[in-house]
């Protein structure tokens, strides 16, 4: 489930899913190239209004959680080298977790931006993204509404994908010593370990076995990745979006919430997501303004023929 989105956004970016989801979307081919090509923010896409949002969100679920099944051969490439970046950063859980935790304790400043960045990757990014929103409403700009709902879309999926890892996963927190082997290590205990009990008979707490991935993490780039790809015409934008999102990644580590392969996992999953959300759209914005041009299939008209007013039927093909 972890690697879905990975399986998503590997597909080709100027084709399209030969049966989209919840809406009708044209095959690959030669012939409709110029309809499937995706051109990111030079593309003007349709109103996002309630119908369309739903629609899209819905497609997005189902295309980032059936992926594994229509993955090509050469797909799996890129998700061992996932897999294989991962557990590079494996090795260095304990060593960067310890450099964290001392930047931390050393570092009164460091510490005090710490708690507050950390904050942007959970609640408030919600109002980050309400914010933009209504910047949106208030000097009536389309295009800045449409990219917070992206952003809000790829904000749900992530986290929905990011709550199933850490619930199949169950790492334990830096911060947390399991009672029952009395570790206190970057340990995978599997999704019913929080089930048990301690040795003293008290239940043990799921949150302390949710660390893989960075929900944080996830979410922060989740949302990110929507604004620089919608505004990628203005490079500024990119920089502040990945900046920001690094910043809460790095919070998460000096706070001692994470080890460095959740925020790492949850990087690739919030960007992996939100490439997925964008493209999706424009590419069911290009469809639809294709169906919108195309010529009626039958159209009737009249005709002025030997000096008489000839009714007619045009059958396009």
């Amino acid at each position: 489930m972890l690697f879905t989105p990975f399986l998503a956004v590997s597909q080709d970016a100027d084709s399209l899913t030969k049966k989209p989801e919840s809406f009708s979307l044209q095959s690959d081919s030669s012939n409709h190239a110029a309809v499937n090509k995706i051109n990111g923010a030079a593309d003007e896409g349709v109103k996002m209004d309630a119908k369309v949002y739903f629609t899209l969100l819905a497609a997005d679920f189902k295309e980032q959680f059936t992926s594994p099944f229509r993955t090509k051969r050469k797909d799996w490439l890129k998700v061992g080298g996932f897999t294989f970046t991962l557990g590079a950063v494996a090795l260095a859980n304990r060593p960067i977790n310890r450099f964290a935790k001392n930047l931390h304790a050393n570092n009164r400043g460091i510490a005090s931006a710490s708690r507050y960045i950390t904050d942007f990757g959970g609640l408030y990014e919600v109002y980050t993204l309400g914010g933009f929103f209504t910047y949106g409403l208030i000097f009536k700009s389309q295009k800045a509404k449409t990219t917070a709902m992206l952003a809000t879309q790829s904000y749900i999926i992530a986290g929905a994908i990011s709550t199933a890892g850490k619930y199949l996963f169950a790492l334990q927190r830096p911060y947390y010593t399991d009672p029952i082997s009395n570790k206190s290590a970057p340990i995978f205990r599997g999704p019913f370990y929080a089930f048990k009990k301690a040795p003293n008979g008290e239940k043990l707490s799921s949150s302390d076995y949710s660390s893989f991935p960075s929900g944080h993490t996830t979410a922060a780039f989740a949302a990110a990745t929507v604004y620089a790809m919608e505004y990628k015409d203005k490079p500024l934008i990119p920089i502040l979006s990945y900046s920001a999102a690094t910043l809460i990644g790095l919070s998460r580590l000096t706070e001692n919430k994470h080890w460095p392969i959740d925020v790492v996992a949850g990087a690739m999953l919030g960007y992996l997501s939100g490439r997925q959300v964008v493209n999706n759209y424009h590419r069911y914005s290009k469809v639809r303004k294709h169906q919108k041009s195309a010529p009626k299939p039958v159209t009737f008209n009249l005709q002025y023929l030997n000096k008489q007013v000839v009714p007619g039927l045009v059958y396009n093909f």
